[in-house]
């Protein structure tokens, strides 16, 4: 990336106080528009205690120097995320999408696959009989499939936990400083947090596509570091569609950067880990088409019930030639995607993870099924690269200390006495 960031930006800790402020404040505002504008009880729940934990949190930053910051985190961690996802988790106040992965484990247990089959799918006129996740998205709903329904087994819980330690195994490896720290800032944010609370299939997805990345930044001369990077995507590609564009930039940037070594083990290693999580569900291809293909993209006798004022679904709900408009044009973005992966591909991790943010942007933009919470992607892909690339500066260039600050203290802790005059 060209932009320079900085030092001031390389830690929570360090940002200015009025920029930490502002940013807890806006978050309220944005959660206070949520309570009071949105129609559905759960989004209006966590807006209203959303509201008041990144509040505290302003009052936090400004009101006290030593510990403000820290104690903002934690007050914006709990009132955004988890007393919401608590709350909610304990008295069964979930969006759609939860019960699905729900029900996919179960499934899963009793009928040996987590897709309903073809015959039962055409008799059907709920949408959210469809299940349109990979396999892997399946095991967050175990918990409560094996254990029953509660607090700790809601799926939304697991999505919560693995989020936080891969992102934070992301920013790690990326090179961010003080990345517990950045862990539980973005997490608390209105980016995560409001996802997660209410549904978020997306959430713990994203954080495997910032890991791969991660490991692809040091991947130079690392034989190992291609295979570690297919095995976070491989599971990112095996939870849902979503991420296959991501394994296409990483391919592009190895193919670009390292050689054909790194990239035969980067896709051997992907499609390993696809066919270990997708392959025994092969058997039934019609199910899984049915259910992870058609569906999302409006095809199925069922369609999603993901709307949003975007144009991909304004044009889609027109009518028939209109959603036909719209595949077509999803699909001619993707081609051009591809012919500019092969034209110009990436040559370093910034400008893919830039790249990527954008074609899923486009995607988003364009897809006939569609909602703003997609948007999480290339927003935590676009956050996680600046935070990397602020501690990567930092760690590169010296900080110049600036025109307040204080000279530096000499090493000596005895004050010295002027030397003496020679006798005359």
């Amino acid at each position: 990336m060209g932009v320079r960031l900085g030092p001031g930006w390389q830690s929570p800790a360090a940002i200015p106080r009025r920029w930490l402020a502002g940013l807890f404040a806006v978050s309220a505002i944005f959660a206070s528009l949520v309570a009071i504008f949105s129609s559905d009880q759960v989004h209006q729940l966590w807006g209203a205690m959303a509201a008041c934990g990144y509040g505290l949190a302003v009052a936090a930053v400004l009101g006290w120097r030593k510990r403000g910051v820290d104690l903002a985190l934690g007050l914006s961690f709990c009132g955004a995320l988890v007393l919401p996802l608590g709350w909610m988790a304990a008295k069964a106040l979930e969006q759609p999408e939860v019960a699905v992965v729900a029900r996919s484990a179960w499934t899963l247990i009793h009928q040996g696959s987590p897709y309903a089959g073809a015959a039962s799918l055409a008799t059907t006129h709920n949408p959210n009989a469809y299940n349109p996740y990979l396999p892997v998205m399946t095991l967050f709903g175990l918990p409560r499939a094996v254990i029953g329904s509660g607090a700790l087994t809601d799926p939304r819980v697991w999505f919560g936990l693995v989020f936080i330690l891969v992102f934070w195994l992301a920013l790690r490896d990326g090179g961010a400083r003080h990345p517990g720290r950045w862990a539980i800032l973005i997490a608390a944010s209105p980016v995560i947090a409001f996802e997660l609370a209410v549904g978020g299939t997306d959430v713990p997805m994203v954080a495997f596509l910032c890991l791969g990345f991660a490991l692809l930044w040091g991947a130079q001369g690392q034989a190992c570091r291609p295979v570690l990077a297919g095995l976070a995507l491989g599971v990112a590609a095996a939870m849902k569609a979503t991420a296959w564009p991501a394994v296409a930039v990483a391919v592009a940037l190895l193919a670009v950067r390292d050689g054909k070594r790194a990239v035969r083990a980067f896709i051997l290693t992907v499609l390993a880990v696809m066919l270990v999580c997708i392959g025994p569900f092969l058997a039934h291809p019609r199910s899984l088409v049915d259910n992870t293909i058609k569906f999302p993209l409006g095809l199925a006798s069922v369609t999603s019930q993901a709307s949003s004022p975007l144009p991909g679904h304004v044009i889609a709900d027109t009518g028939a030639f209109g959603h036909a408009v719209v595949v077509a044009a999803l699909a001619l973005a993707g081609l051009a995607f591809a012919a500019s992966l092969i034209v110009r591909p990436p040559r370093s991790v910034p400008r893919a993870v830039a790249l990527l943010a954008a074609a899923m942007t486009v995607m988003f933009v364009l897809a006939p099924s569609t909602r703003f919470g997609y948007f999480i992607y290339p927003a935590t892909l676009t956050i996680w690269l600046a935070v990397v690339v602020a501690g990567r500066q930092q760690q590169e260039i010296p900080v110049t200390p600036g025109p307040d600050a204080r000279p530096a203290r000499s090493n000596t802790s005895l004050p010295t006495s002027p030397a003496a005059r020679p006798a005359g």
